[in-house]
């Protein structure tokens, strides 16, 4: 397929030469490029995104130059699920409560028996909300810990649940209302967005426990202040938010930051931080580059996630 020339590194797009761009066969890059650099490109023929979502993209502009746009959905696999049990176990095995109980008084507040949410894990019933790469190996996690796994994912096919030894739904109220933990592994779609809303929230099981290291807007966060508020749920662990880094203007972030006593343990945030390990930060690198020369060298497409819009502009 050719020879592949020089790599060149850069910090921001600006500091890439219009001769640079002109010249590029191939871009890696996690933010879209903007179109003033986009015009530039004469010769490109792939855009890598090095991570797993890519609704940070304009897939359309892309395919109307027809050029496929990749990601590197296997990168950081095992971290989000790890984070995503790290979560879990924070809140139903009380660390960072007695934690912070503790530092404020050692010995007056030695209470071993208080755990908030504490449950036999084995006892539980933990749901999946998108069986996919994360989703799956959080499912083989929560069945390590002897937890009843059932998932909700309307595009897998039949029978895929079988295949790690899980049981399946098909709504989400009906997966909300049996589950005493939700963790949610979903890309970010116009499909997926708010898809976790007040309807879905007040069917839940009495004492849920809500867990998202997936996207932020898959939550309305309005409604997941008023389900906390309610009762509707437990506890909650975000690593995500609609906004990110948080707004703390809103309702649910700013009484969490003020300590108020309803909200107190009851919401762990950490800063979509899930992915992150030096080796998940090597794949991405290591794969993004990978899926481009993969591409040059031998035209075999890898995780193309605009192959039906290209065709269109074709």
């Amino acid at each position: 397929m050719g020879d592949v020339g020089q790599a060149v590194f850069c910090e921001s797009f600006s500091d890439v030469t219009d001769a640079q761009w002109a010249a590029a066969d191939a871009v890696v890059s996690a933010p879209d490029v903007p179109a003033e650099f986009r015009s530039k490109l004469e010769r490109c023929r792939i855009l890598v995104t090095p991570k797993v979502g890519f609704d940070n993209i304009d897939l359309a502009a892309w395919s109307e130059l027809g050029i496929p746009v990749c990601n590197v959905p296997d990168y950081g696999t095992q971290e989000v699920a790890d984070h995503a049990m790290a979560l879990l176990l924070s809140l139903m095995k009380g660390i960072t409560f007695h934690t912070r109980e503790l530092k404020q008084d050692p010995r007056g507040l030695w209470r071993p028996a208080l755990n908030p949410y504490g449950k036999r894990l084995s006892a539980c019933v933990f749901g999946v909300v998108g069986l996919g790469r994360i989703g799956t190996a959080a499912a083989l996690r929560a069945k390590a810990f002897g937890m009843d796994v059932v998932v909700y994912d309307p595009y897998i096919s039949n029978g895929s649940e079988l295949a790690v030894g899980v049981r399946r739904v098909h709504s989400l109220t009906e997966l909300f209302s049996q589950c005493d933990i939700v963790s949610l592994h979903a890309p970010l779609s116009a499909e997926t967005e708010k898809l976790i809303n007040a309807e879905v929230l007040a069917a839940s099981k009495p004492g849920l426990v809500l867990i998202n290291t997936a996207r932020g807007p898959i939550i309305d966060l309005d409604a997941l202040y008023e389900a906390l508020r309610a009762d509707q749920i437990q506890a909650v662990g975000l690593d995500v938010l609609p906004v990110e880094p948080a707004d703390p203007d809103h309702p649910l972030i700013k009484a969490w930051a003020d300590g108020e006593d309803w909200i107190d343990h009851r919401l762990l945030l950490t800063p979509h931080s899930a992915f992150f390990t030096p080796e998940s930060v090597y794949d991405m690198r290591f794969k993004g580059g990978e899926v481009a020369l993969t591409y040059l060298q031998q035209g075999r497409l890898q995780n193309c996630v605009n192959g039906d819009f290209i065709g269109e502009f074709r």
